[in-house]
């Protein structure tokens, strides 16, 4: 019987594969492993049999070795002069154009290609090289293309002490106290358009609904058990808000809840007038403010990050009501959230100041009476 790594490759396509396989030693290639099956004591008529050469280019590496006159390195440029390969010096000038914008070097461009990189290369270094060695000389740097995200400036003049506040009120939670992280997320009939598998060379096409609608969904993720409770309207005002405040008083009845913090941002619906009469009549709601433009220190981002990727991201539902109760049903299911404070709650200037604060109060309604 045939032996089961006998593969039957048809002489057209052997040839192609030697042809492909020669051109991507570029010569060096082969002389090493000419040389390295030389010393493990193998015949040039064996050599000449496994690496599908001829037995007198196993004689004339071995004699060029012998002579001192082979070059076993890499060569650095092609036979068209173009660098083959980015030397350290070449790499550094390259991190150091990425650290600049292409308008700066004269360029009508918002970003850097690997064409305008070579291009740029070539004035600056005098180097000829190939967009195609650019890219491999940045995956080697651990450069990635990828989609870039926004960013909100984030200059509290009073952010430590806000970030400080929350972790010590959740360092010092009683346990007849709970605390929230709240937020507002709009549901849109227009698909957010992600990343999904599809065929190569085709694109998939997410279907617009003409007329496009919306809704508000305010949620409140509980630290202590990662469980969400949410509120759906059709506008985002404060009426929103106080609808999501009225379901936590019903989730979260007295007496077995005597104290409950709501972190949130500040956006206008969370300051209106209603709120403050309806934070008077209920004693036992607190509120805590994030400092402005920080998303990442409220932990429900990430859930609703979550949302949009199992619900709204290329969703293919014709009418809003369906897609709401799928993120409803989604929160229902596929919870809880058990997400920690992000790590801007421990840098050391946090730090400093949850110890400067345990230093001069004993609870955070305490520190809130100071506060205020």
């Amino acid at each position: 019987m045939p032996k089961a790594t006998i593969v039957d490759i048809p002489m057209t396509e052997q040839v192609r594969m030697r042809a492909e396989l020669r051109r991507a030693r570029y010569g060096y290639l082969l002389a090493l492993h000419l040389l390295l099956l030389c010393a493990a004591g193998r015949t040039p008529s064996e050599i000449a049999a496994v690496l599908f050469c001829s037995r007198s280019s196993v004689y004339r590496v071995v004699k060029a070795y012998r002579a001192g006159t082979l070059t076993l390195d890499a060569p650095t440029t092609t036979a068209a002069g173009r660098v083959r390969m980015l030397t350290p010096t070449l790499q550094r000038s390259l991190l150091a154009l990425l650290g600049t914008v292409p308008g700066a070097c004269g360029w009508c461009r918002t970003r850097w290609s690997c064409a305008t990189l070579a291009l740029e290369l070539q004035v600056r270094r005098g180097v000829r090289v190939s967009a195609e060695t650019v890219r491999r000389g940045l995956h080697r740097l651990d450069w990635v293309w990828k989609r870039a995200k926004l960013a909100a400036k984030d200059d509290d003049p009073q952010r430590m002490a806000k970030l400080a506040r929350i972790r010590y009120t959740w360092e010092h939670l009683p346990a007849r106290a709970a605390l929230f992280f709240a937020d507002e997320l709009d549901i849109s009939l227009l698909p957010k358009v992600g990343y999904q598998w599809m065929p190569k060379g085709q694109q998939r096409e997410v279907l617009t609904p003409g007329t496009n609608e919306k809704r508000y969904l305010a949620g409140a993720l509980e630290m202590r058990s990662g469980k969400i409770v949410h509120r759906v309207w059709w506008r985002k005002t404060h009426g929103l808000f106080l609808d999501l405040l009225a379901m936590l008083e019903q989730t979260y009845p007295l007496p077995h809840f005597t104290r409950l913090y709501v972190v949130i941002d500040n956006y206008k619906i969370h300051k209106a007038r209603a709120v403050a009469r309806w934070l008077a009549a209920h004693p036992r709601f607190e509120l805590l403010f994030l400092p402005t433009y920080c998303p990442q220190a409220n932990p429900i981002e990430r859930a609703f990050g979550d949302v949009h990727d199992k619900c709204t991201r290329n969703h293919q539902r014709k009418r809003l009501g369906t897609l709401v109760r799928d993120v409803a049903q989604h929160l229902a299911v596929n919870g809880p959230w058990p997400y920690e404070l992000s790590k801007i709650y421990y840098t050391p200037e946090v730090t400093a100041a949850v110890q400067a604060l345990a230093a001069v109060t004993t609870s955070p309604r305490e520190y809130s009476q100071l506060a205020a």
